[in-house]
């Protein structure tokens, strides 16, 4: 009876795609948040008789053969790489990224991270660091006299006082580009650490090497689709109830057999 653990892998995958649908849409508020989605391979097949065999009652070739497959597997949960909608917050340290890219931010241990989430703050030092209190780097410190901040679409931070009208720039915020950003490992808190599948992060100038641009007083908001989350929901939950009534039927079989005299 390999129907039975066959549509055990059925339920299984099905309830991978539904933790998966349940984290999108717990993060549909969250800044900067790409969608993800589970998928799936076959598992092996258990090789009956091969193509391309003789049969042995007459030396013909069989065109196909018997494979009879074990079910499926998760493959992988791959990130979506859309754009969110830009959202206005009109706060001076609030920065969107306008196309590709991370800003790169350090860490405590001191490995460097990246994120799109742009809602930077003021630490009591000055320091423009992240919601959790991480750096940007390069690192840029407000002085406390400082009456307003600009930051460019290049990433140039300029701060205003009162007694002049030009500003002093500060520093510049540079932008992470990586060759397959789907290959980033999630920390959590809308952080990324790089890995051999990534690659090395390209650092550069927003809006330079193909990495976006900064957009100050804005952010991005989360790229999730309700409605497509909720589709897929629907279909994941009765790909579970058709594997479960699989289970009902191999069941029923078995116990058939058990009553045979």
């Amino acid at each position: 009876m390999r129907a039975l653990k066959i549509a055990a892998t059925g339920m299984s995958a099905q309830q991978l795609r539904v933790e998966t649908i349940s984290n999108n849409l717990a993060n549909m508020n969250t800044t900067a948040y790409n969608a993800r989605r589970a998928e799936f391979a076959d598992l092996h097949y258990q090789q009956v008789s091969r193509a391309g065999t003789i049969n042995a009652s007459d030396g013909t070739v069989l065109p196909t053969g018997v494979q009879v497959g074990l079910g499926v597997r998760p493959a992988a949960i791959s990130v979506h790489l859309n754009q969110g909608a830009l959202k206005q917050t009109n706060s001076d340290l609030d920065v969107a990224i306008e196309g590709k890219g991370y800003l790169e931010v350090t860490l405590p241990s001191g490995q460097s991270a990246y994120t799109r989430d742009g809602a930077l703050k003021r630490s009591a030092e000055g320091l423009i660091v992240t919601s959790d209190g991480y750096p940007v780097s390069p690192e840029i410190t407000i002085p406390n006299d400082a009456l307003s901040i600009s930051i460019n679409p290049e990433g140039e931070v300029y701060a205003y006082f009162d007694e002049s009208t030009a500003g002093q720039l500060l520093g510049q915020f540079n932008l992470a580009g990586f060759t397959n950003p789907k290959g980033l490992e999630a920390l959590g808190s809308n952080l990324f650490i790089a890995t051999e599948a990534s690659g090395a992060a390209n650092t550069s100038t927003a809006g330079e090497d193909g990495l976006g641009s900064l957009r100050q007083g804005y952010l991005e908001g989360s790229s999730v689709d309700s409605v497509r989350e909720v589709t897929e929901l629907i279909e994941a939950q009765r790909g579970y109830e058709m594997n479960a009534k699989v289970i009902s039927a191999v069941d029923q079989m078995m116990g058939a057999t058990t009553q045979v005299r």
